[in-house]
């Protein structure tokens, strides 16, 4: 059987969880981390009609680290119109209709997702797939541990209230949408009784340019919706630094959504704009590199801070020699290192107190060498 191994066969990732303010969010089964994004290899459609290919793509994306893959499930006859125009780069995908470019890619049938579905289970990641009509929603609920709504359908008032009513955590793609817009969707999905609901910033361009990532958007949907997490959907080609995903995940989104593919080189469609998956360790070793220097949510003295603590710190110096039963006076008192001493601050309290004996000079003082009246 060629798609019979199993990726060390774990079970979903949650990981490490810190112990920062809202560090651990769980939007069902999806736990939501705070030292790297939940990421989503967004197969979509790149399986080209394959399931041997979609099966594989499960596979390597588990293998590479991501939490969930998602997939796209729609028939073209009940999502465009035959004289749907094209509105993507023609020079990246020639296809000049909409309804000709999803006709090539939606063959796969109910029991290929469930095999999908089943494959991802033996894989240890998530199975997710976009319904963009009743009949998917009805079939990819039982497999899915959420609905993840495209960009083009947040205004589709009827598709998400028909989700919203299946009780799975929602996660709403905003490109090309207004606030009020993105606020009305919210609405819709609260008004079916559904509250488990994320957000992702999205650019509906294909490909993004990066001067168009707009990612400061990230940063007004947290404060426009500071109940809801947050994350980003991603249309921009990768670059070797991945700068576009990193910097989105230093700007707060939790969840990442990147188009998935095992050959960037293959022509049309969304490969041309997607990670593979040596490009998904990379980036997922750069979130492990920037959380370890991002550290804990606290401030305290750190193990590896102590030795400079006491000597780069400073201490009551023996300004000159004083004599047994001498009364310490300011000008007998110099501030210097190392910390080890009476701190700097306290040098009040020391006036006026009596030596108990001989002090050199440039002597680190201490509380033993003085009477305590």
């Amino acid at each position: 059987m060629p798609h019979s191994r199993r990726a060390g066969n774990r079970q979903p990732p949650v990981g490490r969880i810190s112990s920062a303010p809202f560090g651990r969010i769980s939007l069902g089964r999806l736990l939501l981390r705070e030292d790297r994004p939940f990421f989503i290899a967004e197969a979509g459609v790149n399986h080209e009609n394959s399931l041997d290919t979609a099966l594989r793509m499960v596979e390597e994306a588990a293998k590479a680290g991501a939490d969930a893959i998602k997939f796209q499930s729609y028939k073209a006859e009940t999502l465009v119109s035959r004289y749907s125009p094209a509105y993507w780069d023609l020079m990246s995908e020639p296809t000049r209709s909409q309804y000709e470019l999803f006709q090539k890619h939606d063959h796969f049938n109910d029991e290929d997702y469930k095999r999908l579905s089943l494959h991802a289970r033996e894989c240890g990641i998530h199975f997710m797939s976009t319904p963009f009509d009743y009949h998917f929603a009805d079939l990819l609920g039982p497999l899915m541990p959420a609905f993840k709504i495209a960009s083009a359908d947040i205004t589709n008032g009827p598709l998400l209230t028909y989700c919203a009513r299946k009780k799975k955590p929602m996660i709403l793609s905003t490109g090309a949408s207004t606030v009020e817009e993105v606020r009305e969707a919210i609405k819709i999905v609260r008004s079916a009784g559904n509250h488990r609901i994320a957000l992702l910033h999205c650019v509906l361009s294909y490909p993004c340019k990066p001067e168009n990532a707009n990612l400061r958007m990230i940063r007004y949907l947290s404060d426009h919706f500071p109940e809801i997490p947050i994350g980003y959907s991603d249309h921009v080609p990768p670059d070797p630094s991945m700068h576009c995903l990193l910097s989105a995940w230093l700007l707060g989104a939790r969840i990442i959504e990147k188009h998935f593919t095992l050959d960037k080189s293959l022509p049309g469609n969304d490969h041309y704009h997607a990670l593979d998956p040596h490009d998904l360790r990379r980036f997922l070793q750069e979130c492990k590199s920037i959380s370890s220097l991002s550290g804990q949510y606290a401030k305290k003295v750190l193990p590896c801070e102590e030795a400079a603590r006491k000597q780069a710190r400073r201490s009551l110096i023996a300004a000159r020699a004083i004599q047994k039963g001498e009364v310490m006076k300011r000008d007998m008192i110099e501030i210097k290192r190392p910390g080890t001493g009476i701190y700097p601050n306290e040098w009040r309290h020391l006036l006026g107190k009596k030596a108990r004996r001989p002090i050199g000079e440039d002597e680190i003082l201490d509380w033993t060498m003085f009477t305590k009246n």
